[in-house]
């Protein structure tokens, strides 16, 4: 993927020739036609040293080197470079920041210290020292976060490379130029090997780990909650959830949409992924992941979250570099995973068969279920686990059958080795691998005859099996703390008609205040109705276990909106008051961290609700749609591989 001629002036002659033609004849139409433009080591990177430090043996650099020249414009961008004394040949890895966010000295010390030589790059304008320091400077090119800032889409604007349609009017592609010169210079530094390097990077940086990870330098990669691809397609069986664009999609996605990277990567992958992310929807993941054209490749999600992780979760991402940059651990092998729908009783199964060739022990196998057609919104059962043979088997109940059908497991490990991880995460010897993803449509539900079972529920939770049903943030801040579920989302446990909610709950300091939230139709802006966020501030004046009663009419918008009813609620969140309310509630939360014993539904009635994912109006057919084309899809595939089977 790059140009025969390395003479630096040479190739900055005819880059500038390319990157401002508006020729549609030189338009590239692929990835590969994409990233011919550009060499990572065809202009010498003019390397700028602007303070060296060293802490615990660490030593610490921020530089700031060359991208390129674009249209005769030279690109620059600052960076951390750390290692430790003395390193000489150590592998390489590069972090990439994710949006809004800057290169942070401590990432490139952790990599450090781990036994890496590590660039954190800051593709963002943000300073990242001292204020007056050289700076990221994208030399007016429309990137970065000030004026003019990120361009996502290949149209034409003020400052871009281009005057009419192209890729490299994208500031993705700059970016990624950004870390791909960063491998170049990692291949110049004497502590580093530069034939040995690995990619992560989180949300926007995860992206720009997909669109680098097809640098032949790569030799592991781990993108985190973004690069999923297929962000301006439709979620199925959810009309009008694609992102919108305004022009020229079509070129977009051919040179500049992970899909069509995905299959380019020669390099072991290993995803780091939240089953509710925002940024890279599960099914889109598992979509791309699919394309892979290798067998080296894992993913890990933490269930319930957005955009965050656990510690056992992003153990993961650090066991995929000592394993493929290091050869110092034996990573798990997915394990296999089979959705059974014909039964004896009617319920479909999920069977899982673990990865038991490591030394490593299987701690647990937790099977997760869920209906939601939204990925973002959906609520992940988790299911009862039995062993069976060398296979782990639950059931996974269907509530409807014109709904579909997710099913994955998380099989943990216990290494045995305690692994320090970044600022944020407890050291952990666990590792959590996510299992093969499974789904059925409602048309394969239908005609493997099931029963649909499950009764709707007034209890939510009992907290018998701890926060499994929920995320965590912050969860031993006595001011901060934020527990989440999508549970109330879930078909069996959505609010009854006029019902109250019952909390039993007990802090050990009075006078505080709880902030109990329903949030309605998060990421359902297709359905036409916004997002709000509906609050109750209950006050509990004394200390020990109180019982509380909340009735629909206590929650109300910051703007006085009363909810009306739970049907179109996505989560509940219990938090402080005044971190909810900080202009209502002054108090700071005293006391530690409250304990809740129960939370259920009290009074109304069950009745059917709307389905969410509509638009008020909008036809159930046009919304299974997508389904039917899917169905006749896989049975197209299923004959395709009945023939190729019976050939000799």
């Amino acid at each position: 993927m790059r140009y025969h001629l390395t003479r630096p002036w040479l190739l900055a002659l005819l880059a500038a020739a390319i990157l401002s033609a508006p020729l549609h004849a030189q338009v590239p139409r692929t990835v590969q036609a994409t990233w011919a433009q550009f060499d990572a080591r065809a202009e010498p990177l003019e390397v700028e040293l602007i303070r060296e430090s060293r802490e615990a043996e660490i030593v610490l650099r921020h530089v700031r080197y060359l991208v390129g020249t674009f249209a005769g414009k030279p690109a620059r961008v600052a960076a951390f470079y750390a290692f430790p004394v003395d390193a000489k040949q150590l592998p390489g890895i590069v972090q990439i920041h994710g949006g809004g966010q800057r290169a942070l000295p401590d990432t490139a010390r952790y990599w450090a210290s781990q036994g890496y030589a590590a660039v954190a790059v800051n593709w963002g304008e943000h300073p990242i020292d001292q204020p007056d320091d050289p700076r990221t400077d994208w030399a007016g090119i429309p990137a970065g976060f000030y004026d003019p800032k990120h361009h996502n889409d290949v149209s034409p604007g003020e400052g871009t490379l281009h005057d009419s349609p192209h890729p490299w009017n994208s500031s993705w592609l700059l970016y990624s130029a950004a870390v791909r010169r960063a491998i170049t210079f990692l291949e110049q530094q004497p502590e580093a090997d530069g034939a040995n390097v690995g990619l992560t990077g989180h949300s926007m940086g995860g992206r720009l780990t997909v669109l680098s990870a097809i640098d032949p330098r790569v030799k592991a990669a781990s993108p985190s909650v973004g690069g999923s691809g297929y962000l301006y397609d439709d979620l199925a069986g959810v009309p009008g959830s694609a992102r919108r664009m305004q022009s020229d999609l079509e070129l977009y996605n051919a040179t500049l949409d992970c899909r069509n990277y995905w299959p380019l990567i020669q390099c072991p992958l290993m995803f780091l992924g939240a089953t509710n992310d925002f940024n890279s929807p599960m099914e889109f993941v598992v979509r791309g992941f699919r394309l892979l054209p290798q067998q080296s490749g894992a993913m890990s999600f933490t269930p319930h979250m957005n955009h965050r992780f656990t510690a056992d979760n992003y153990a993961a991402r650090v066991r995929w570099f000592q394993t493929h940059l290091k050869g110092e651990f034996v990573f798990p092998k997915t394990a296999r995973a089979q959705l059974e729908l014909k039964t004896d009783d009617r319920t479909p199964r999920l069977r899982v068969w673990p990865d038991r060739s490591t030394p490593h022990r299987v701690q647990s196998v937790v099977v997760y279920y869920g209906y939601d057609r939204d990925p973002r919104a959906r609520f992940w059962r988790a299911a009862h686990v039995e062993p069976e043979g060398d296979a782990f088997v639950a059931r996974c109940p269907v509530m409807e059958l014109g709904e579909p059908l997710f099913a994955f497991a998380n099989v943990t490990y216990d290494t045995g080795q305690t692994l320090p991880l970044p600022r944020g995460y407890e050291p952990t010897s666990l590792l959590t691998v996510t299992s093969e993803c499974r789904q059925a449509l409602p048309q394969q539900l239908a005609a493997a005859n099931l029963t649909a079972s499950g009764e709707r529920q007034r209890l939510i939770d009992d907290f018998r099996d701890g926060w499994r049903d929920w995320s965590l943030v912050s969860a031993t801040n006595p001011q901060h703390w934020n527990f989440e579920t999508h549970k109330v989302c879930d078909p069996a446990y959505f609010g009854p008609r006029g019902a109250a909610l019952a909390i039993d709950v007990e802090t050990s300091e009075p006078g505080n205040t709880l902030a109990v939230v329903m949030e309605t139709d998060r990421w359902r802006s297709y359905t036409g109705r916004p997002t709000l966020r509906y609050t109750a501030l209950i006050g509990l004046p004394s200390a020990g276990r109180q019982q509380l009663e909340i009735s629909l009419d206590r929650f109300v918008t910051s703007d006085g909106q009363v909810l009306a009813s739970y049907d179109f609620v996505t989560s509940l969140i219990l938090t402080p008051g005044q971190k909810e309310r900080p202009e209502q509630i002054e108090q700071p939360w005293c006391g530690g961290v409250p304990t809740f014993r129960e939370i259920r539904w009290v009074g109304g009635e069950f009745a059917p609700r709307p389905r969410p994912y509509l638009r008020l109006g909008a036809s159930q057919i046009d919304a299974d749609a997508a389904f039917r084309k899917q169905f006749a899809a896989a049975v197209d595939e299923s004959v395709e591989r009945e023939a190729v089977d019976r050939q000799p």
